[in-house]
């Protein structure tokens, strides 16, 4: 095994990862960040490829925990994990941060912050290439100051107390190819739709005149009421989030995020017509002796078997 020493610069940050099979993505993730934050841990959901591989030879924390849906997942790291920074972030094994962005964060942690959590603009990549497409996503908070929603998908954080925003951008590479795109969000509409299905549960409340999150719940809910909402969409897409500025590319990548959208609706008219859920393929859960043996591992499943009363 090869051994890379972690070499920190001291920024008061915990960096947490949830990984499946990111052998693609991972090792980006990890150079990324390693002269940067303080501490790293990934939670791995028993991968098969060469992800604990990668996390062994960069040297990060790593625990192993089956996946239950996102939420109970983020939840578990934020609970468990042996967090010992005033700041946690939230990092996607394909989200790269900008050496602006970190810089502006480790300005920003040196000195007196006035709220408990940050959201900063993220910018999508697509076949390859940067879209003029930016979306606001909160990653940064004080530790101790966070919960998840308790959602399958689409799982969003919750902050407790005020949220700025930083100027910073952080780049999402989103997919390696459109065939990991397509199969991404064709199990990602799968799991919208079992979610819509089980009851409907929301990240917040849905309120038309609400904070941010509450307004984007409000149109999840009752986006399949409206008339023309595909149409709608497409020019939200296009012009509003700024996809136009791409040209043909822009175009692209506007009408495939109408089809994930309409491809939920019609898996949730089917589950209505058959009476049927579908089914998720189910992926093996084989730990890792490596991870099995070390400390950290014994520590936060023994702390999970406690809270569940085992």
């Amino acid at each position: 095994m090869k051994d890379k020493k972690m070499i920190f610069n001291n920024v008061p940050v915990t960096v947490i990862l949830l990984t499946l099979n990111e052998e693609f993505n991972l090792p980006g993730a990890l150079e990324n960040i390693m002269d940067w934050a303080e501490d790293i841990f990934i939670v791995d959901s028993c991968s098969t490829d060469r992800t604990i591989d990668i996390a062994l030879e960069h040297g990060v924390k790593i625990v192993q925990r089956p996946f239950t849906n996102f939420g109970d997942q983020w939840n578990f790291a934020l609970e468990k994990l042996p967090l010992r920074t005033p700041w946690t972030f939230k990092l996607d094994p394909d989200e790269r941060l900008t050496p602006e962005l970190k810089e502006e964060i480790r300005e920003l942690l040196g000195r007196e912050t006035q709220h408990h959590g940050y959201s900063m603009n993220r910018r999508l990549w697509f076949m390859g290439k940067p879209l003029h497409v930016l979306a606001p996503v909160v990653r940064l908070w004080r530790t101790g100051k966070c919960r998840f929603s308790d959602v399958l998908v689409n799982e969003h954080p919750l902050v407790e107390g005020s949220v700025g925003k930083l100027k910073g951008i952080m780049e999402h590479l989103d997919s390696r190819d459109l065939h990991h795109w397509i199969e991404k969000q064709n199990t990602y509409t799968t799991m919208l739709a079992i979610q819509k299905m089980s009851g409907d549960k929301l990240s917040a409340a849905s309120k038309l005149f609400g904070n941010t999150l509450e307004r984007r719940m409000f149109f999840v809910r009752y986006f399949f009421f409206l008339p023309g909402r595909y149409w709608a969409q497409m020019c939200f897409e296009f012009f509003v989030r700024g996809a136009w500025r791409d040209s043909l590319l822009g175009w692209r990548w506007a009408k495939l995020r109408v089809e994930v959208r309409r491809y939920r609706e019609l898996k949730i008219k089917e589950i209505k017509i058959t009476h049927r859920f579908p089914i998720l393929p189910k992926k093996e859960q084989i730990y890792d002796a490596r991870i099995q043996i070390m400390e950290l591992q014994k520590l936060v499943m023994h702390k999970e078997v406690i809270n569940k009363g085992g």
